[in-house]
């Protein structure tokens, strides 16, 4: 072991080596992994080791794909058997809902070119796992891609693999403390000091105390996972395949073979979390007793589910510990606030998400940002409210338990909120708002009678109506909305206007006005879908997404220069927005300065009755618009003044439903949906706010690129569909004939032009203007039409004035 190295790993399981192999094989081999006892001794050894590419997130199911890919790769590489097991798998669904689910995944899965899977019913199932019972089933999902592997062997597969490229690994190799230095980081183990300018936490169990180490909080934490292998089944004895990996979604159990017996996996809904400070050091083989009282439900459901389990014995228990986050999705990348510290932990699926981890993290070192769009699992979608302990405990607790259950698109999951309220929250409650939550705030759905409760569901709920009454009010009359759901940062210092010339893209704003403003990064994608706001006095705010308040916080800080002062001002500021052809008689009554001349897109200081507060000319509805920021200390007092002075024209609080109905009749895109990492400026339209005259700005040249070359092969468009009783969402596939030629971004009902509307990635051949496609809606075909941008007042008329 040398006393410096490039990057050090800490953490010798299915990730931590996943991250060597791939650093090793990006071309970094001064790179080690120190591991405190043996690889795999952690959660890696007794893992189920099941491998599926389905996933509900697009972006995971994608990584999840090249994991599989990469298994027999590093199998062949390595000369280590990794025991892999392409058996095949189904999904099971038993009730009408979950049925209509699965069809409708089914269809995303084809959107992000996952060909190799069919709807089959129960009898076809059976055939293909004959232990299985019928009894309850309405239909299934069959992919070709699922098995398992030996978990054991595809450790050492990485490892063995990573060295032969040039990497290094230790083990019996304990990491003690780590101190940050100017150059990087000293990692102190019990063999020796390592001076180095990256180190990862892939540490599974310990990945708490690793990160305390640096001074970090993870949001994290084990809990027990139970499975067991049964004594063997003359029924399976009899086949000639080995059964499927098989998932009863009702029954909360996963099962596969196991020689000529099961494993059957269960995901108890009395969820039990263990050592949230962290495994003990001396802990890693070990398992712990079965706890049978606790899972008797969903053993009773399993043991139903294949009767031949009724007639064997249990082998095998296994009670062991598996790390989870908030959402159950990896915590990865560079950690905000401690340069080049990484984490590559709480990742529950680690023999099926690993490799995708590993290439994803090893990319970001290396280049600068990983191929794929990882938002989902960057450690970054969380803050420092994330590192709350009951936080953790609820969160974790309510993902461990739901692993199974059905999540509707309109549910509100209660784990770890409320936390942060608007001032007014609570006189807003009483007016019948309905909350949501976005990052670690309370956020305004809409305002419902008293009683009203929303229906869980993949189609239009019971709140249909009311979403249409909030936007009938802001396109008639005027809407109020919460706005402190909207990020805000200042921009401050001598060198102010250079540094953001630097990092946006587009032109700067003029004193008093504001500008849209596409971030990107050096390759050319999209880090942001930004309102930059110019003060008049040397600041600037930089407007954008609330839940983005970590990730753009850190690359704000990641290309910091001298002279710059950025703050976060999501603790300070608030507000509410206006909109409505009606908005502007409301601010007059209010207005101590003259506010009829304040220009579309301008921004200046105003006197709203008693209150200072900073006001910019603009509404996402498409409306004329105004949005009113103030401090926090002022949200109750603004609130209670707009409804005052709008009572007479009508005046109606508004949550964020209406504001996206509103904005996609405008062709309008949001983050996460028509603007991700993934995208360029030119798919997305961002390229019109572009200023390719300003000198050089990040991500120039790789834009300029590709608006000389032949541009990009699908664009952003906007589409009517035909109309039923669901819109669409997300990802759902767009068909020419039988030819997949897109995707939906986004979609919502436009009650002011009475049509369901989507915007969609469409290949360009197709995205013309009149062109006539078919759409899968919650898995129903539809037909589908590209439709000029803007349905509502294309003109943009009303948000002018």
């Amino acid at each position: 072991m040398k006393s410096q190295y490039r990057v050090v790993v800490i953490g010798g399981g299915v990730v931590g080596t996943s991250v060597l192999y791939h650093l090793a094989k990006l071309g970094w081999t001064d790179v080690c992994l120190l591991e405190r006892s043996v690889l795999t001794a952690g959660s890696s050894w007794h893992a189920a080791g099941g491998i599926h590419a389905l996933n509900a997130d697009p972006n995971m199911a994608a990584l999840q794909a090249y994991t599989i890919d990469l298994l027999s790769e590093i199998e062949e590489e390595s000369g280590q058997n990794i025991g892999l097991h392409m058996t095949g798998g189904l999904t099971m669904a038993g009730t009408p809902d979950r049925w209509e689910w699965l069809q409708s995944a089914y269809r995303v899965f084809q959107s992000i070119g996952i060909e190799d899977c069919e709807l089959v019913t129960p009898e076809e199932a059976q055939r293909r796992c004959p232990i299985m019972s019928t009894d309850g089933l309405l239909g299934g999902m069959w992919a070709d891609r699922e098995g398992y592997v030996d978990t054991t062997g595809t450790v050492h597969a990485y490892a063995t693999a990573a060295k032969k490229r040039g990497a290094s690994y230790f083990e019996h190799t304990k990491v003690e403390a780590l101190n940050q230095t100017a150059d990087g980081w000293e990692v102190v183990t019990d063999k020796g000091t390592i001076t180095c300018e990256h180190v990862v936490n892939a540490a599974g169990l310990w990945a708490k105390q690793v990160g305390r180490m640096a001074g970090i909080e993870l949001p994290l934490s084990p809990l027990k996972h139970h499975y067991l292998i049964s004594d063997t089944i003359p029924q399976l004895e009899e086949l000639d395949f080995e059964v499927p990996m098989t998932v009863d979604l009702e029954g909360f159990t996963y099962l596969r073979q196991d020689q000529k017996g099961v494993l059957l996996g269960i995901y108890e809904v009395e969820h039990e979390h263990w050592a949230m400070d962290g495994a003990p050091w001396n802990y890693g083989m070990e398992l712990f007793q079965e706890q049978t009282d606790r899972i008797e439900h969903e053993l009773i459901c399993g043991f139903e589910r294949y009767p031949a389990l009724q007639d064997v014995g249990v082998k095998t228990w296994v009670n062991g510990a598996f790390t989870f986050s908030p959402d159950g999705n990896p915590l990865v990348g560079p950690v905000p606030g401690k340069r080049g510290y990484w984490s590559a932990c709480a990742v529950m699926a680690g023999f099926l998400q690993g490799g995708g981890v590993g290439k994803s993290l090893a990319e970001w070192m290396i280049e600068g940002e990983p191929e794929a769009d990882v938002f989902c699992m960057d450690v970054a979608r969380y803050g420092k409210f994330a590192e709350n302990q009951r936080y953790i405990r609820e969160t974790t607790g309510q993902f461990y338990s739901r692993r199974f259950v059905m999540t509707y698109p309109n549910e509100q999951l209660p784990a770890g909120r409320p936390l942060k309220m608007a001032p007014a929250h609570d006189a807003m409650t009483a007016a019948g708002c309905k909350w949501g939550n976005s990052w670690d705030l309370e956020v305004p759905l809409y305002f419902a009678p008293e009683g009203f409760e929303e229906t869980p569901t993949l189609k239009r709920s019971n709140a249909f109506d009311i979403v249409g009454e909030e936007c009938k009010a802001i396109r008639e009359g005027v809407g109020m909305l919460d706005i402190t759901g909207f990020s805000r940062y200042e921009v401050s210092g001598p060198n102010a206007e250079s540094w953001l010339n630097k990092i946006m893209a587009s032109k700067l704003p003029g004193p008093s006005r504001a500008r849209l403003a596409p971030m990107l990064s050096p390759e050319g994608r999209l880090k942001g879908d930004l309102t930059i706001l110019n003060w008049g006095d040397g600041t600037y705010w930089i407007m954008g997404s609330y839940y983005l308040r970590a990730w753009h916080m850190r690359w704000f800080d990641d290309h910091m220069e001298d002279g710059v002062t950025v703050r976060d001002l999501g603790e300070e500021m608030c507000g509410f927005g206006l909109a409505g052809p009606k908005s502007k008689a409301v601010i007059e009554k209010l207005a101590e300065q003259e506010i009829s001349d304040l220009p579309f897109m301008g921004c200046r200081d105003v006197d709203i009755g008693p209150l200072r507060a900073k006001v910019a000319r603009m509404s996402v509805t498409g409306e004329l618009g105004y949005e009113i920021n103030v401090r926090y200390g002022d949200h109750i007092a603004l609130r209670r003044l707009l409804l005052e002075a709008g009572a007479s024209e009508g005046i109606r609080e508004c949550g964020f439903n209406a504001m996206l109905s509103t904005r996609i009749e405008k062709s309008f895109g949001i983050w996460s949906a028509e603007f991700t990492q993934l995208y360029t400026a030119a798919q997305t339209g961002m390229d019109r706010w572009i200023d390719w005259d300003k000198g050089n700005f990040i991500g120039r040249a790789a834009a300029l690129k590709e608006k000389e070359g032949n541009g990009p092969s699908q664009i952003l468009v906007t589409l009517q569909i035909e109309d039923g009783d669901s819109d669409a969402s997300g990802y759902e596939p767009i068909w020419n004939g039988d030819d997949r030629v897109g995707f939906v971004t986004s979609g919502a009902y436009g009650y002011t032009v009475g049509a369901s509307l989507a915007m969609a990635m469409v290949d360009r051949e197709f995205a013309a203007e009149g062109s006539d496609l078919m759409v899968h809606v919650v898995g129903q075909p539809r037909q589908a039409k590209v439709v000029a941008a803007s349905p509502y007042d294309p003109k943009g008329q009303a948000m002018r004035g």
